[in-house]
């Protein structure tokens, strides 16, 4: 037993998962048994290169590429020291071409001296369960399926970004009469196929109710019953923020039930944040819920977000927040041009301190524009 523990590649060529290890120049030094049998790449194929030089060429759930440096996870252990859990799913390309989804954790390797002088990679195949999250996601994609208000009065948008291949966020919005239009933005406590699931359940909920947001008070207390029921003994809740807004003069009537307050982004790109403070869904029974009206002016939007738009630390572990957000936004010259989900999306993660976002993100916008707009 001494000589096996002696023989640090014998213990990790016995392992399942595959196994390879770089210097700090990501130049490979060691590649497992069990990285050969997944990947189909050999040791003579990949010693002495660089993991980024075409070998497994990681790709994100989205199809971003995460070789280079940014958004390398073995970069990143190397670079800050830090052990990583990449988020479900990243997918490699073994030697055939074909891409395998994979579950990979990295982290840095020091000398006896404590310095980094290296870092080592474990990866599985996590094909079946890739089977099951694909399934989930394109029933997830059906419910949050909505069709935006097409009116020239209210510019509208939606953006959702889950953590993983599902994810725990929620949104709709609906047409309610002529003028008025309904919304809903929720955040499941979690991520991933639990909430998921709960997200299915509030979409069910939305159908059946969504009229009462002629009162969005009454509406939250409805939709609180039902997430009370539909949990049942299971501490959970969804952090949610609801309403109406009309499209003839700009009016919002908001409810809070313990989601992030929105903001307001005026034409001259001051952002205002509007407090609907209330007690997130599912926790307790006849929660007394209230309604805030606003006035919107024309050109004036209304941005609603789950917190994981906000709450990202970068590596000083300083928190972005709700002034960081509408900080970037200003820098994307918003309002004077449209929301581009995907470049806001790109610079949260600039601001983070992890190779991707850790929390789903949902984001309504909803641009008053005014009566003249439909003229």
């Amino acid at each position: 037993m001494k000589e096996l523990l002696e023989s640090t590649e014998v213990i990790l060529d016995c392992l399942s998962d595959g196994v390879y290890v770089c210097d700090r120049e990501r130049k490979i030094v060691y590649w497992s048994k069990s990285a050969e049998r997944i990947t189909g790449w050999q040791s003579e194929d990949v010693l002495g290169r660089l993991c980024l030089d075409d070998i497994l060429r990681h790709e994100d759930k989205d199809g971003n590429r995460m070789c280079g440096e940014e958004h390398c996870p073995l970069h990143r252990s190397i670079v800050t020291g830090v052990t990583a859990i990449v988020p479900i799913i990243v997918f490699a390309h073994g030697k055939d071409g074909r891409k395998i989804p994979m579950q990979v954790t990295t982290a840095p390797i020091r000398n006896g001296s404590g310095e980094i002088v290296g870092g080592v990679e474990t990866f599985r195949d996590a094909s079946p369960l890739l089977v099951d999250l694909e399934r989930a996601k394109k029933i997830q994609a059906q419910t949050l399926e909505q069709e935006l208000p097409d009116d020239p009065r209210l510019r509208s948008s939606t953006f959702y970004l889950p953590h993983d291949i599902v994810g725990g966020d929620y949104y709709a919005v609906k047409q309610l009469d002529k003028d008025q239009y309904g919304f809903l933005l929720a955040d499941m406590e979690g991520h991933g196929l639990v909430a998921a699931l709960y997200t299915m359940h509030l979409g069910i909920v939305w159908n059946q109710h969504y009229q009462l947001l002629e009162n969005p008070a009454e509406f939250a207390a409805e939709v609180n019953r039902e997430l009370v029921r539909i949990f049942g003994g299971v501490v959970t809740f969804a952090a949610a923020i609801c309403g109406v807004i009309d499209a003839s003069n700009g009016t919002v009537r908001l409810t809070g039930a313990g989601g992030p307050s929105p903001l307001v982004i005026k034409t001259d790109q001051t952002a205002e944040t509007i407090r609907a403070p209330g007690p997130p869904f599912g926790v307790m029974e006849d929660v007394p819920y209230q309604e805030q009206t606003m006035q919107l002016e024309p050109g004036d939007s209304l941005l609603l977000f789950s917190d994981g738009a906000f709450e990202i630390h970068n590596a000083e572990d300083k928190l972005l927040g709700v002034d960081g957000l509408a900080g970037i936004l200003k820098s994307l010259s918003y309002p004077q041009t449209p929301l581009n989900m995907g470049a806001l999306a790109e610079e949260l993660l600039k601001f983070s301190n992890d190779i991707r976002l850790q929390d789903d993100i949902a984001i309504i916008e909803m641009r008053f524009l005014g009566q003249q707009a439909s003229d």
